[in-house]
């Protein structure tokens, strides 16, 4: 094991390696419920689609492992699976299959893509102000996605607001949880995060928070190759498609820079070891999934949660990757911890995910503006995709309108012109 994963030169143990890939795990095994969940509006069989995120997420992650040697897990990306249930199905009226057709086309491309290096190209292409800004994007991004999931904060008339009752129920045992994780990480206890969820998972038992899922150990069966070809030459087909393809590509990518950032693998030339596996272990995750029945598999930025346990190999992925296939089996285990209890371990990386802001050059504005607006625009806009986008493009346009064109590297002008071809095709 040492020998495969090389633990003892990225300075990490088994035992950390195991206890990061738990966590990792615990936050985001609520993709087991929540994408079958909202696939089943689409249309599709809960269990089926359950099924189908449980393999699809173990097969990928067990690529990253194996493949990439890197900490980071894969599973259907939040976002692009309420675009296929609730804009191409339900709001275009086209059927599941031909969406799950789209999916299956895009993880296709993105072999291609990764096989002659264009995405590994794309990743690297990023200016350093840039990653590190989306580092700090994506912790702040993923700490309100905890806050969302415990209900502290909810829709209001100022678009967000804080419950009113943030101090009961389950935001109430967020708030605990959130205390009881600060102080175990203030005394430096080994597995913090992961103790602060199994504390408040047991905490939420009188409270009637958390609950006994209930349901069959017997593990239900996934789709196998749903698709619908009958209109993929059609404009709303290549739309669809390059939608999919669009902001899974730069989900993935700011989620390997921003993880990458925080477990200090960025190498001196601003690249990542690793990344063409990395990206080949997506790639084949989307392909798969489509195959199996869900929408696209993408590296998790939950994955930072393990990151910040003190998981730098593969052998976290691995964990990770077990326990979803395990998860196959104990479904209604699983599905007994509320989001109250991952929710402060969530937040708790949004701190950790903080510290590259200070390398950030915010005298020079040409660099302090796109990384402002990267950050920014991740959480009011709800995607990392679309931070990158206003980063990028911004970096571009105030270089060239401040003569110091000379600093955008040739790629960045590949990936400015993607953006700006998203920009024009959303406009149509």
């Amino acid at each position: 094991m040492e020998k495969f994963f090389k633990l003892k030169e990225r300075k990490t143990t088994v035992k950390t390696e195991v206890m990061a890939g738990i966590t990792t795990f615990l936050t985001m095994a609520y993709i087991l419920a929540v994408n079958p969940g909202i696939l089943s509006d689409a249309g599709m069989d809960f269990s089926k689609v359950f099924a189908a995120t449980a393999i699809a997420s173990a097969i990928a992650t067990l690529m990253m492992a194996l493949l990439a040697n890197l900490p980071f897990a894969l599973a259907p990306g939040m976002g692009l699976n309420a675009f296929l249930a609730y804009t191409v199905v339900l709001g275009m009226g086209y059927t599941w299959q031909f969406a799950l057709t789209a999916v299956f086309v895009e993880g296709i491309i993105f072999l291609i893509l990764t096989a002659v290096n264009i995405r590994e190209a794309i990743v690297n292409s990023i200016p350093a102000n840039l990653k590190r800004a989306i580092g700090v994007g994506i912790g702040l991004f993923i700490a309100f996605i905890g806050m969302q999931n415990a209900g502290i904060i909810v829709d209001g008339a100022t678009l967000v607001s804080l419950n009113a009752d943030w101090f009961k129920g389950a935001p109430g045992l967020a708030m605990i949880g959130l205390l009881i994780t600060g102080v175990l990480l203030a005394y430096k206890v080994n597995g913090a995060l992961l103790i602060g969820i199994a504390i408040t998972t047991i905490i939420g038992i009188p409270f009637g928070i958390t609950k006994y899922a209930g349901g069959s150990y017997i593990p239900p069966t996934p789709y196998f190759f749903p698709f619908e070809f009958a209109n993929i030459m059609s404009i709303d087909f290549i739309v669809i498609m390059f939608t999919f393809l669009f902001v899974d590509m730069f989900d993935t990518v700011g989620t390997l820079i921003g993880c990458a950032t925080k477990a200090d693998m960025i190498q001196k030339d601003g690249s990542i070891p690793n990344c063409k596996e990395a990206l080949f272990a997506d790639a084949v995750g989307t392909t798969v999934g489509a195959i199996l029945g869900t929408s696209t598999v993408t590296t998790f930025v939950e994955s930072s949660a393990g990151v910040v346990e003190g998981g730098r190999t593969g052998l976290t992925a691995l964990v990770v990757a077990i326990l979803f296939a395990l998860s196959l089996f104990l479904e209604p285990l699983f599905g007994s911890i509320p989001s109250a209890a991952t929710a402060p371990a969530l937040i708790i990386v949004g701190v950790m995910m903080m510290s590259p802001v200070k390398e950030i050059e915010w005298n020079e504005m040409t660099e302090a503006i796109p990384a402002f607006l990267t950050i920014i625009f991740m959480i009011v806009a709800y995607s990392i995709a679309d931070g990158i986008m206003f980063g990028i493009v911004s970096f571009v346009l105030l270089k060239l309108l401040t003569k110091k064109n000379n600093e955008i590297p040739k790629m960045t002008w590949v990936v400015f012109g993607l953006f700006v071809l998203k920009i024009i095709l959303g406009a149509l």
